[in-house]
């Protein structure tokens, strides 16, 4: 289970690192400071999507639990990254001391 976990950090790094290179790349660009957050990346493939996603929430969810959702979608996308290690860290092998 430790070695899954460690995995799943490590790609959830790995994401994360993707993600922030993109925001350098797109603050270069504008040449102001950019987050995007996971919203906003997930509009880039399907804003319908996010909008229906939105609006089913709206209907079938609790409205503390809708809340929730919304808060985690306004978060910046490379925070994949601090997840990551956080995962990471806490899944860490153990080391034989002889």
């Amino acid at each position: 289970m430790r070695t899954f976990l460690s995995y799943v950090g490590l790609v959830l790094l790995a994401i994360g690192l993707i993600l922030l290179g993109g925001d350098m790349v797109s603050s270069l660009e504008q040449g102001r400071i950019t987050l995007h957050s996971f919203q906003a990346i997930w509009e880039l493939f399907d804003a319908g999507a996010v909008n229906a996603f939105i609006a089913w929430m709206n209907r079938a969810l609790p409205q503390w639990l809708t809340g929730g959702v919304l808060v985690v979608l306004s978060l910046p996308a490379l925070s994949t990254g601090i997840l990551g290690v956080i995962i990471a860290f806490f899944a860490g092998h153990r080391r034989d001391e002889e």
